[in-house]
């Protein structure tokens, strides 16, 4: 069960008050089938909550969809998901200030945001290249980067390339079979700005559907791609002016209205650029701000500071600095902090690598050839606590749980230095060497997502100059033998795990832990009949497979509402007995 967050001082005035959140604010290790719980300080008018109000949305899985429903006297209200998330993403809640008690009483002016990160399981961190393939159909695309969303909604990892020198997008669809692999670019790619990199997912117009902003940085402007929910997007894009050379995009609730923000920073114009969402995907014109620093060229939005309003982390790439602003729930920001980054910054990532619960930040930093960690303290403060040396020219910094022991690895892709090196983290934030990936040409980013659905990270490698995505899959590895099922570990699955797997059963929905993270056969974060019935078919111990008595006879079809259970006990093993992926597959071979 995903802990409770009790909150202290975020009342303004009379206002309906949050006061607990269930997955926690910055919360770790969240099963991807968890509730979204909020609970206020009186009971809410019930008629005021709907998709507008109280919003949800997966950095890669998209929009958040399910029924609402209330206790606890109409003052605790859930959001219960259609589907699962996808392992190792962030998960952002939006509470708008429409939301109203039952007196009528709204939401403070600022509304409500917060942040959670999905659990991944145990894995190897050996990699397998499934794949390397290219962009191109006619010329050189320069491929800056790309976005992980569910754009086919069918519940697998497409992948939207962003394109420098062909201005534009092109989306490759995942195969969907768990083999991790990529159909052929869909045509034709979708015109944006000259040299658009930077980009963040979002469902701007909320209509369910996975949407992207891109910052292009010699046009001068953000770009907006509206997904249909096909594979596709909208045939029109809209584009905003921003201040010179943008090359950052974070977005956010800003204004307290329920709906997604966009802003970006402007290396060459030395500010930041707000556009606010009149709700239906449509951006207004920019508003201009100053940080403070010089060159803002990285961005990233996070509550660095515990108020429930988002902030945005700039990285001020002539003064090597990073700068806490402070969002003020109106659209307007604060300067609150400023911290030497330890480098000239390129990008920013945010997440809690510490586990104290605080966002923290992490650093691409281009000329000085590192990457860096500044710790969160809460209050919106930053301190320096590591420079890891690499390569030259780092352009990336990206964040996930490879090894799915609970906290947050670290990758840095250096484009001059033509590799991606991976760091692992000891749990308290600090980082070391675990492996580097040689690229084939010039690395320009990595997304670490799970393209294969068996709920551990993968990574997804962008080569600019290559023009090709190189697909990395975590595991399987030669001393990966306890299949599934296994609970003893004698490499059978047989008499002896039989009790184990009815003493993990939770049923559907439930999470079931992660000791028990050798029944969830597929993965879905609990123990239920569909789990039964896949132990059944991966038996290798002879004779009939017995009975768990919560779904009577094993072989049993299993309710609509039952298939997709077994893997989540899988999250629970330790890095030491990580089980293989795909086993299931290999069990049945076996038989």
């Amino acid at each position: 069960m995903a802990a409770v967050l009790v909150l202290t001082g975020d009342a303004f005035g009379g206002a309906l008050t949050v006061v607990s959140i269930e997955p926690g604010r910055h919360e770790l290790n969240v099963p991807v089938k968890s509730s979204i719980t909020i609970d206020f300080d009186q009971p809410v008018m019930t008629s005021s909550v709907n998709v507008n109000s109280f919003r949800a949305y997966g950095r890669w899985s998209g929009a958040v969809r399910g029924p609402f429903s209330f206790s606890n006297a109409n003052q605790s209200v859930t959001l219960t998901p259609n589907r699962p998330y996808t392992s190792g993403e962030a998960v952002m809640v939006i509470l708008s200030h429409d939301l109203k008690a039952a007196d009528g009483t709204p939401l403070r002016s600022a509304g409500y945001s917060y942040q959670f990160f999905t659990r991944s399981r145990p894995a190897p961190v050996t990699f397998t290249e499934l794949d390397t393939f290219s962009n191109v159909t006619s010329g050189q695309t320069r491929i800056y980067g790309a976005a992980a969303s569910d754009l086919n909604e069918d519940g697998w990892m497409d992948l939207t390339t962003v394109n420098e020198v062909s201005h534009d997008l092109r989306v490759f669809l995942n195969m969907a079979d768990g083999s991790g692999l990529y159909g052929t670019v869909m045509l034709p790619p979708l015109p944006i700005g000259v040299e658009a990199s930077p980009n963040e997912p979002g469902d701007f117009n909320n209509d369910g559907h996975a949407d992207l902003a891109i910052a292009a940085s010699d046009s001068s402007d953000a770009w907006f791609a509206l997904g249909v929910g096909n594979g596709t997007y909208m045939g029109g894009t809209q584009s905003v002016s921003v201040g010179s050379t943008p090359h950052g995009v974070a977005v956010l609730d800003a204004d307290g209205d329920g709906d997604p923000d966009v802003a970006t920073s402007n290396t060459g114009a030395n500010n930041i650029s707000l556009m606010l969402n009149n709700g239906s995907g449509v951006f207004g014109s920019a508003i201009n701000f100053d940080s403070g620093g010089g060159g803002e060229y990285a961005l990233s939005a996070g509550d660095m500071d515990n108020d429930g309003i988002m902030d945005l982390v700039v990285g001020a790439r002539f003064d090597q600095d990073v700068i806490v602003m402070r969002g003020n729930g109106n659209g307007t920001f604060t300067a609150i902090e400023t911290e030497g980054a330890g480098g000239s910054v390129w990008m920013i990532a945010c997440g809690d690598v510490n586990g104290d619960g605080n966002l923290d930040v992490t650093c691409a930093n281009d000329g000085s050839n590192n990457g860096s960690i500044l710790l969160g303290s809460g209050a919106g403060a930053v301190a320096l606590t590591q420079v890891q040396p690499t390569a030259d020219h780092v352009v990336a910094t990206d964040l996930g749980d490879f090894d799915g022991d609970g906290d947050m690895d670290w990758v840095l892709s250096s484009f001059g230095g033509g590799e991606w090196r991976l760091f692992a983290n000891d749990g308290s934030g600090s980082f070391s060497f675990n492996q580097a990936f040689e690229a084939p040409s010039n690395p320009s980013c990595a997304i670490i997502v799970d393209i294969d659905n068996d709920r551990d990270l993968d990574l997804v490698q962008s080569d600019e100059i290559a023009d090709v995505i190189v697909l990395q899959q975590n595991g399987p590895a030669s001393n990966l033998v306890r299949p599934l099922g296994d609970f003893n570990s004698d490499g059978d699955v047989d008499g002896g795990d039989s009790s184990a797997l009815e003493a993990c059963y939770s049923g559907d929905g439930v999470d079931a832990g992660l000791a028990c993270g050798h029944g969830d056969f597929d993965g879905d974060g609990d123990v239920d009949c569909a789990d039964a019935t896949a132990f059944e078919n991966a038996w290798t111990g002879g004779g009939t497979a017995p009975t768990i008595s919560q779904c009577g006879p094993i072989g049993e079809v299993p309710a609509a509402n039952e298939w997709g259970v077994l893997m989540a006990a899988c999250a629970l093993l330790t890095a030491a007995t990580v089980v293989a992926p795909r086993i299931l597959r290999k069990a049945r071979a076996n038989n």
